[in-house]
């Protein structure tokens, strides 16, 4: 059995947690850990005591918990077996995240349930060591970053149909219109969603969408764009039809103030349906459809006593 003098890992961009491959350690070994990394002796799956950064030279006062175990004797280079495992405190931020399959949103504008699929882009590093030691690396002799993002893929997706439909319900904002918000919506799901990481011992440390889309051959694509030109056809019709309505408001008004009536053009009263009937007042096509005034009877009586001479 040869004892180790030095417990040092190299660490690589991709992986977050090592396990030193000897666990033949002796008191005077030093153990050796690099800037962004964190140390814990494990013995029989239980985590013991850790380190940060900086050599660290064991001795039984450094070692308190794991010394309680194993019981070593006093000086001396005394050989017993633990675990090093090493934790990748690094920010790792190119991790990509997409749906395989698109998710059913239900468009708060048009009540139209579609078909969305989302990409996107996040980063992340371990907060807290020991939680993710204990409820994510198992007695794997690592855990790459790969690993990390098969697990947490699912999580994302798990959450990004709840928080999506309750931003778009909270700000009314129609999928059609969601990549125009995609900044803000980023934003909120970062938020919504970190909670989740928290629980592993993780920080969401950036989160985005890339892109938001509706399959283009699908129905409800059709339909959507339908109900949204349809509605916006009927605001136009009723803005207008409200204008018409409004002018025979003023009209009626006048109507039944006589005294309104005589001064209903010189006081500006209904000044566009003032001018609208000037207009039609003074032009050509107004006179010719002036009725003729109404013909006048004469009567002349000759010769008649009663009403004597004309």
């Amino acid at each position: 059995m040869a004892l180790i003098d030095i417990v040092k890992y190299q660490s690589k961009e991709d992986d977050f947690i090592w396990k030193f491959p000897s666990s033949d350690l002796r008191i005077g070994t030093q153990v050796v850990v690099d800037p962004a990394q964190h140390a814990f002796f494990i013995k029989g799956g239980v985590i013991y005591d850790e380190f940060t950064t900086g050599t660290h030279t064991l001795t039984t006062a450094n070692i308190p918990l794991l010394n309680k175990v194993i019981n070593l004797p006093f000086g001396g280079d005394s050989p017993f077996q633990a675990e090093v495992w090493f934790v990748n405190l690094t920010t790792k931020l190119d991790n990509k995240w997409g749906t395989s399959t698109p998710i059913l949103l239900e468009d708060p504008k048009y009540n139209i349930i579609v078909p969305v699929r989302a990409f996107g882009q996040y980063g992340f590093k371990i907060s807290n060591p020991r939680i993710f030691l204990e409820k994510l690396t198992g007695n794997l002799p690592s855990y790459s970053a790969v690993k990390i993002q098969e697990y947490l893929k699912g999580k994302i997706i798990s959450h990004l149909t709840s928080v999506i439909s309750k931003k778009l319900i909270r700000e009314d904002v129609s999928v059609l219109e969601i990549n125009a918000h995609l900044e803000e919506l980023s934003e909120f799901c970062k938020i919504n969603i970190a909670e989740e990481f928290k629980n592993y011992g993780l920080e969401l440390v950036t989160f985005y969408f890339l892109s938001i889309n509706i399959p283009l051959d699908d129905p409800s694509l059709t339909k959507l764009r339908q109900a949204k030109a349809l509605t916006a056809s009927v605001k136009i019709t009723g803005n207008e039809l409200y204008q018409i309505d409004r002018n025979l408001d003023i009209m009626e008004s006048a109507a039944k103030n006589e005294s309104a009536t005589g001064n209903f053009m010189g006081a500006g009263l209904g000044f566009a349906l003032g001018s609208n009937i000037g207009n039609q007042i003074n032009s050509p096509s107004s006179i010719k459809n002036i009725p003729p005034p109404l013909p006048v009877q004469y009567y002349l009586v000759i010769d008649n006593p009663l009403c004597g001479l004309i």
